[in-house]
């Protein structure tokens, strides 16, 4: 019996790579630096870990400008489609700053959404 199902469109490396690079065009900022690993945002070992662990292996386009200001305690307001990692740019920024001996609120994460 045949298959008559059509192929999947396998995203290969070079397609990611393009999308990333289409992703950073429509990209509008006021903060100039961004990483291209998460290794670059110095994070703290156990995070980072948890974040490799998770699958994760480069920062979505959202992460790479995102994560920094958060880091820097800078007030931060991120706008992208739904899948992009802006709960993962919230999330690792805040995680790195929190202080596990300190029993208080540390971050707050206003997200309204419609979905």
């Amino acid at each position: 019996m045949e298959n008559t199902q059509p192929e999947k469109n396998q995203n290969t490396e070079e397609q990611a790579q393009e999308d990333v690079g289409l992703q950073e065009d429509l990209i509008e900022s006021n903060w100039d630096e961004s990483v291209s690993k998460f290794e670059e945002l110095n994070l703290h070992k156990d995070l980072l870990r948890g974040i490799f662990g998770f699958g994760f292996a480069k920062p979505s386009v959202i992460q790479q400008k995102g994560i920094l200001p958060i880091i820097k305690g800078k007030d931060t307001i991120a706008q992208a489609q739904s899948g992009s990692g802006k709960t993962g740019t919230f999330v690792i920024g805040c995680l790195q700053l929190i202080n596990v001996t300190e029993n208080h609120v540390q971050c707050l994460i206003l997200s309204p959404t419609r979905e």
